[in-house]
């Protein structure tokens, strides 16, 4: 049957693969590369015949994948990681290039042109099998995540010039030229693809979205991924960035979010092709046979571009768990490797054994890869623990000192509201920042500002921790988060901490290490949102109050269950209570309604129905507690303060007093 065969094959391997790895605990990822290697051509057994084609399938799943991923990340979200994408990325190609053939020449004892092949062929990383590592953990929203990205987005750009360069090392003049022509392609290319980004692909999607079709929708989605990703092939670009550059254009359109839940099944059954592919190149007897070899490779791989990712990632400003992160996530060889390996095998510039070796170790770091990725987050909590912190300056700290004061740990775009509000209230604080640049902007502003790492408890205990009225963590690192409230805790028991939670499941992890209260951002601001939309609608000022607290009340008030509050607490929660018990509603006064040209005081609202009024908008002038001798004019709207039934009784006693009860109205 020939390549319907080898599907069904790779189809129903990759589910034994993968139910297996689920059931043992292990990312699904790693269950498909050993299905790959079980039906691959080195192992017997039954073995996928057309194993090209496959390969030809699996590269539509790493263009799906990328595609996907421009669609979930816009511009704006990779412009805070832009300088260590187009220069720590560069930079970070030409150490791991120098580290490879160093390795080369003085461990392997190989000639030069295959060192710097080798070192060439180790300084890509894998772009598909770090993406489906981010995603099966649920971390692709982070900024080491996104950092992470960034990088890869240019080492896949590094692999044409790469292609162009390498193989005519010993005529760089010839190869020169070619290079120059492959950069002013790439810049026609994106200049084209902009335009049509922009004007064709919105108007495009927006005309078969009007036919109601959603088959339609779908092929049109698929086809602008893959086709613009065959179109930069055309120019002799990566098919892959092709299709994430179309994903990031209509990342920024309308139909995004319909488009991504379309692609997103295409994208993970061929991206399963690609990993059972990937699995199906490893020869199980060259493994065993160098196995010494192999190891020695993978861990001199590991710790050098560990090495380089996270010093690299640390020199651009990225501090707290980024750099191990980061480190730890890009050490594997990537799959772009496989295809410079093959055009140094084509061209006779790598033997044979060199090939193998690459290729083999390459698989053996992306299997190790999800592990790996597990272990920076313990290892980053244990070198704070251990290692000594960083040097401790200051700026513009009051001369008389810090007491009675809020210590803001994280000044981002939160820690920079927040401050600006405090400085107009005169409340007095600090800024503990560890990114060296903000510092010197923070230290400008005049605002008081500490550089340090705030879990340190010297730096703490320069912030005035014992003293200190409340402390704020708003940092965006979810570990950094944690282990800044277990020192302040450490230190001050007795201090009120609110934090800033990276994501809801977060909340309760939070208030069991002692974290007073919790605000997470994202539903914050989909509550506004929410609000603004009730607003546009007319819905009446106070239901909108209640349905916020309601909605806010539900996901804050399970995090105290079990927890005994302190009276703070308590007295929040008390006026909580009394708040959503007594509240304020506004009746308007219509032209015809009865109550104009009355006293307050004539009508006795209040020992009628309970309810007080409270204040009277008349234009925009508010009088507030109007008195008993108060005269009602037309145009006004009154606010009565009272428990719901208080004021649902005026509510009555105004439609019963009305001629006609539409005229009664509550905001």
């Amino acid at each position: 049957m020939g390549i319907a065969a080898d599907i069904a094959i790779i189809l129903v391997a990759a589910l034994l693969g993968g139910l297996a790895a689920q059931r043992l605990g292990q990312p699904l990822i790693i269950g498909y590369i050993l299905a790959g290697i079980l039906v691959g051509p080195y192992t017997g057994g039954v073995t996928v015949t057309e194993i090209h084609d496959i390969e030809l399938l699996a590269e539509i799943g790493v263009a799906l994948l990328l595609f996907a991923l421009g669609l979930e990340f816009s511009l704006k979200e990779l412009q805070a990681v832009h300088q260590v994408a187009l220069i720590g990325a560069p930079l970070q190609i030409i150490l791991t290039i120098a580290f490879g053939y160093g390795v080369g020449t003085l461990l392997f004892g190989w000639d030069w042109i295959e060192a710097l092949w080798f070192g060439a062929l180790i300084s890509l990383s894998s772009t598909m099998v770090i993406l489906k590592t981010l995603q099966n953990q649920g971390v692709i929203g982070t900024l080491a995540s996104r950092v992470m990205i960034g990088i890869l987005i240019m080492q896949d750009l590094a692999v044409v010039p790469m292609m162009i360069i390498l193989p005519t090392l010993s005529n760089l003049d010839n190869s020169l030229p070619l290079l120059g022509w492959a950069v002013l392609r790439a810049a026609l290319f994106l200049a084209i693809m902009i335009f049509i980004g922009t004007r064709v692909m919105p108007w495009l999607l927006r005309l078969i979205a009007s036919w109601n079709s959603r088959e339609l929708f779908l092929v049109a989605v698929v086809t602008i991924g893959v086709g613009v990703g065959y179109g930069t092939y055309l120019f002799g670009l990566s098919f892959a960035f092709g299709a994430f550059v179309a994903g990031m254009v209509l990342s920024e359109s309308d139909y995004s979010h319909q488009a991504l839940s379309d692609v997103i099944p295409l994208r993970d059954i061929f991206g399963i092709l690609f990993f059972v592919s990937v699995g199906m190149l490893l020869d199980p007897a060259f493994l065993v046979a160098n196995l010494g070899l192999v190891l020695a490779t993978v861990a001199l791989v590991f710790i050098g571009k560990s090495l380089i990712f996270g010093v690299t990632t640390r020199a651009f400003g990225y501090g707290n768990s980024a750099p191990l992160i980061v480190g730890f996530g890009l050490f594997q060889i990537g799959e772009f490797s496989f295809v410079l390996a093959r055009v140094g095998l084509d061209t006779g510039s790598i033997s044979e054994d060199l090939y193998a070796l690459v290729l083999t170790t390459a698989l053996v770091t992306m299997v190790l890869t999800p592990f790996v990725t597990r272990t920076a987050v313990p290892l980053f909590q244990f070198w704070r623990r251990r290692i000594p912190r960083l040097a401790l300056q200051t700026f513009n700290l009051p001369q008389d000192g810090l007491r009675d004061h809020v210590i803001i740990a994280g000044y981002g775009r939160v820690g920079r509201y927040t401050a600006t509000v405090m400085q107009r209230f005169g409340l007095s604080f600090v800024v503990l920042e560890l990114n060296q640049r903000v510092v010197e902007q923070v230290k400008v502003d005049g605002i008081p500002v500490i550089y340090g790492d705030a879990t340190s408890e010297v730096v703490l205990e320069a912030a005035g921790v014992q003293r200190a009225r409340l402390f704020l963590i708003l940092v965006p690192d979810e570990i950094g988060i944690k282990l800044i409230a277990n020192q302040v805790r450490r230190l001050n028991p007795q201090l009120h901490i609110v934090a800033r939670a990276a994501h809801l499941e977060q909340l309760t992890e939070l208030h069991q290490i002692g974290v007073h209260e919790v605000v997470q951002p994202e539903f914050e601001a989909g509550l506004e949102v929410m609000r603004q939309v009730l607003v546009h609608f007319d819905i009446a000022a106070t239901s909108i109050q209640r349905f916020s607290d309601t909605v806010r009340y539900e996901l804050y008030a399970p995090l105290y269950q079990g927890i005994e509050p302190s009276q703070t607490l308590l007295q929040v929660r008390h006026f909580r209570r009394a708040n959503r018990l007594l509240e304020i509603e506004w009746f308007p006064l219509h032209d015809e309604s009865p109550l104009i040209g009355q006293s307050i005081g004539d009508l006795h609202l209040r020992s009628r129905t309970g309810a007080s009024v409270v204040a009277v908008l008349r234009g925009e002038q508010v009088i507030a507690n109007p008195g008993p001798d108060y005269v009602f004019s037309k145009g006004e709207t009154l606010a009565a303060l009272g428990t719901p039934e208080q004021r649902a009784a005026l509510y009555a006693l105004l439609a019963q007093t009305a001629t006609t009860p539409a005229l009664v109205e509550r905001l």
